[in-house]
């Protein structure tokens, strides 16, 4: 019996994935644990895994084929090679060649009564499913799905039946839009623009990535009640603490970055202020009893964010360790989907590139993302005088149905005085 292998779900909002690259084709044996695809997500490009072995009876879906619906059937596997017919290995092409259309007689456009279509060939009786003119493609989807082919009138040459004749709708249509009590229907679209006439352009084809990111940053300023809060704090003794925490950490080869302290910061300031670790839920309001970061890390065609678990409890180095494995694995495209799932809270640090200040864009279903910017040197007050200091502007984005004013100032004091002290970070 076929074994139907499916687009795979590698993340809980996964809808419809690309299939990027067949690293096998029709006839091949596989065994379990064999990388048999390469599947390219809103996040990532996962490795398919064969589940079981036996020998790739068809391939049903061409690599390059995009949105392709969570649960749609895109390749066979049999038993063995014995148990698969020649005619039936099969490789979909990449363009199939159109199906020829079925007859049509000639009807007048508005007839005065119905008019009988008459039938050249007289119905023949049943015949046994081996002596039914079908086409291969058209035999192995009726024998997977279990469809009975007699009684199918064929529209290709010479009364063949082909796969369009089965009835199925079709292989790549678009799944359904899901709406939850969660979250309210996304507004139209904005309108779509053609460049300017007799500018030079060069229009490139948009990623799965980076139509995902378009959608979901589109959604939440439409249906997320942003509110912004900024806090400049003195990062001297911050990064004063982090050279000498490094001076002792590079026998173990670990490195501190700024970003690695500001992320245990954050954790522990939410862990004070407890309801900004929250998310909206329609007619609910979630409490999490623990703290997981969402970092921005950028890369390739977009930006991801993988989830450092539990972050106030872990080490400075611990967390330094994390961030630095899994930005590798981010850039390198094998984030696994437990590296990227979740997250109760995100931040984005555009410091390194010398950014005064930003202010972030909330990465649903979240309910608060901090934004980071570059320290900056300036005249500040000092031990009761004025001096010059590194100023860092921190901007928080909240979801106000979620966070209110008085609170989420409450979670910035609490950040703030955590920067501006950072042994309480490392006690």
């Amino acid at each position: 019996m076929a074994i139907e292998l499916t687009m795979p779900a590698l993340s809980p909002t996964m809808e419809k994935g690309t299939l990027a690259r067949w690293l096998v084709k029709a006839g091949d044996a596989i065994k379990p644990g064999d990388v048999i695809a390469e599947i390219e997500t809103d996040k990532a490009t996962m490795d398919y895994e064969a589940a079981e072995g036996g020998v790739i009876a068809s391939i049903l879906v061409p690599e390059g084929s995009e949105d392709v619906p969570v649960g749609t059937v895109i390749a066979t596997v049999a038993e063995s090679a014995e148990a698969v017919a020649a005619p039936v290995l099969e490789t979909v092409s990449a363009a199939p060649a159109p199906a020829a259309p079925p007859p049509v007689a000639n009807i007048p456009a508005a007839p005065p009564a119905p008019v009988a279509v008459p039938v050249a060939v007289p119905k023949a009786p049943a015949l046994e499913e081996g002596a039914i003119n079908a086409t291969p493609l058209a035999r192995r989807i009726a024998a997977v799905r279990g469809l009975s082919l007699s009684g199918i009138t064929g529209s290709g040459p010479r009364g063949r039946i082909i796969k369009a004749d089965l009835g199925l709708p079709p292989l790549l249509a678009p799944a359904p839009a899901a709406v939850s009590a969660a979250s309210a229907p996304v507004a139209a679209s904005a309108p779509v623009y053609d460049p300017p006439a007799g500018v030079p352009v060069d229009t490139v084809k948009l990623t799965g990535m980076r139509k995902t990111i378009a959608r979901r940053l589109t959604e939440s300023k439409q249906t997320v009640p942003h509110f912004y809060l900024t806090a400049r704090c003195n990062i001297d003794a911050l990064n004063r603490l982090r050279g000498e925490l490094n001076a002792s950490l590079s026998a173990r080869g670990v490195k501190l970055s700024v970003n690695d302290m500001l992320i245990k910061a954050m954790a522990l300031a939410m862990a004070a202020v407890p309801d900004v670790n929250v998310q909206f839920g329609g007619d609910v309001l979630h409490r999490f009893s623990r703290v997981d970061i969402s970092m921005a890390v950028a890369i390739e065609g977009g930006l991801i964010t993988p989830v450092i678990q539990d972050a106030g409890t872990l080490s400075l180095s611990a967390i330094a360790q994390a961030s630095k494995a899994l930005a590798a694995k981010a850039r390198d495209g094998k984030l696994a989907p437990e590296d990227y799932q979740g997250g109760t809270a995100s931040i984005s640090n555009l410091g390194m590139f010398g950014i005064d200040e930003m202010f972030p864009v909330i990465n649903p279903p979240q309910a608060l993302i901090l934004g980071v910017a570059a320290g900056v040197e300036q005249p500040w007050k000092v031990d009761g005088g004025i001096a010059l200091a590194t100023i860092m502007a921190a901007t928080a984005s909240f979801d106000h149905r979620a966070i209110d004013g008085a609170t989420a100032a409450q979670f910035m004091a609490a950040f703030r005085e955590l920067v501006e002290d950072p042994m309480q970070i490392i006690c």
